[in-house]
């Protein structure tokens, strides 16, 4: 689960955010840093909710979050609606895992050619293994390979984090900080309820993504789930640690000039690419690299995985009952890869230095799922057509005020300023707020009626 969880995000797009601010602005750094309550308090609502999901879907036969939905609310509408959002909210989070990939290759590439060339170069390449692992890779293939990523991403952290401390340490990285443009150890106060609205969020929803219910759905047992999970947050170190290289960068002159060979738009990625180039031997380099690459890779195929289990079953099926598993694995393996292709498409609506928008974006999506999943464990008192009706709301709202705030073009920004007193909030929390009054006021109002559970699919 640590090495299907941690991805990109975490190696290489939150410290582009601490390094960069929001949209350039100075101060804004330390924003990013709502990525280390963000872990925190996911692992606890994870604990509550995901061995109560793993013990209905093994009794009941589910395999996703979608036959779950179906079987508690008898809709074969809500639980197409919740797939089809789960492969839509994935897209966005796998081009981020391609932009990571990317990052690693312009650094291996880096003085070959001209700074555009080695870019689109990288992208390419990226692209081509990561459709090739996932074909050829299943859920174990990628599993085994994420524990290696973790082993050598933890040694890069260590090693850097040890000449750092050997060469001046944290002081002189943030008295560089303070007197650049950028990142600040302190947080304006108008990004306050941005800051709590976006870890809140971000840490409701990551265990609605598929690639979250994947992994947990397939976990030995509940008690082996919970024992996991209760150490999964001994990775937020690792990631507190990543988030500072956002800032100790600014005291690594080699780093600096690495950096600056680049356009500010794409500088923040080759954030940690740079911190360890500058700072340990090119073999060690090397290793780390590569654990950052891997860190990309096997995410983005489990992503993918999922969407296409997403596809052939919750969706295809109900179309095509008797398709044998044989068929269905090879149309998800066909389709895991298409999905890739879509995902690439999502690189280019952002500037890769705010590639957190992507994952910020996908949160804004899969998050509307949460009343029919979630909540779904814990009570069955909410009437379908409502939840159906709160989640076709919420994700218009998000889509509608995330285009609006970034005037329909590149995304920089995922917030919303609304009337004081609540400022500047995450357009996650205010999509899913119009959800809950939706579902909760109409079942109020229209309690369900008692119908049969809808039977589950056959594993």
């Amino acid at each position: 689960m640590g090495a299907d969880l941690y991805t990109a995000y975490t190696f290489i797009s939150v410290p582009s955010g601490a390094y960069a601010g929001i949209f350039g602005v100075p101060g804004t750094g330390a924003f990013y840093f709502f990525a280390v309550p963000y872990v925190a308090l996911t692992f606890g609502i994870a604990i509550v909710v995901m061995p109560k999901l793993r013990k209905v879907a093994h009794e009941k036969g589910y395999v996703t979050a979608a036959d779950f939905v179906k079987g508690t609310f008898n809709s074969r509408t809500l639980a197409m609606l919740v797939a089809i959002v789960g492969i839509i909210a994935e897209l966005p989070y796998i081009a981020l895992q391609i932009v990571g990939m990317q990052a690693v290759i312009i650094a291996m590439i880096h003085g070959m050619g001209d700074v555009t060339t080695i870019s689109e170069l990288a992208l390419i390449v990226a692209f081509i293994v990561l459709a090739a692992f996932t074909y050829a890779s299943g859920l174990r293939g990628a599993t085994l390979k994420a524990v290696m990523k973790d082993i050598l991403i933890f040694l890069g952290i260590i090693g850097v984090l040890a000449v750092v401390v050997s060469s001046g340490g944290f002081s002189s990285a943030f008295s560089a900080a303070a007197s650049s443009k950028a990142v600040l150890p302190t947080l304006p106060v108008t990004l306050t309820n941005t800051y709590w609205s976006t870890f809140l969020v971000s840490a409701l929803a990551l265990y609605l993504y598929p690639h979250a219910v994947n992994g947990v759905l397939r976990a030995q047992d509940s008690e082996k789930l919970r024992k996991s999970t209760s150490l999964l947050p001994f990775y937020g170190l690792g990631l507190g640690a990543l988030a500072m290289f956002g800032v100790l960068a600014y005291g690594n002159s080699g780093a600096l000039s690495f950096l600056h060979q680049y356009p500010a738009a794409s500088q923040g990625i080759l954030v940690v690419p740079a911190m360890i180039l500058s700072t340990l031997p090119s073999w060690f380099a090397g290793v780390a690299l590569l654990g950052i690459f891997i860190g990309g890779l096997v995410p983005a195929a489990i992503m993918a995985i999922a969407q296409a289990n997403l596809l052939t079953r919750n969706i295809v099926r109900e179309f095509r009952p008797n398709m044998t598993s044989r068929g269905e694995t090879q149309l998800s393996k066909w389709v895991s890869v298409a999905f890739k292709f879509i995902a690439l498409g999502f690189v280019f609506v952002v500037a890769t230095t705010y590639a957190t928008q992507l994952q910020l974006f996908g949160g804004i999506m899969i998050v509307q799922t949460l009343p029919a999943v979630f909540i779904g464990l814990f009570t069955t008192r909410m009437n379908k057509h409502s939840l159906i009706t709160g989640l076709l709301v919420g994700e218009a709202v998000g889509v509608c005020l995330m285009e609006l705030k970034n005037n329909f073009s590149i995304w920089h920004y995922s917030t919303y300023a609304l009337p004081s007193p609540l400022g500047v909030l995450y357009i996650g929390l205010v999509a899913l707020a119009i959800n809950l009054a939706i579902v909760f006021a109409w079942s109020l109002v229209l309690p369900p009626k008692r119908t049969a559970a809808a039977p589950a699919v056959p594993a």
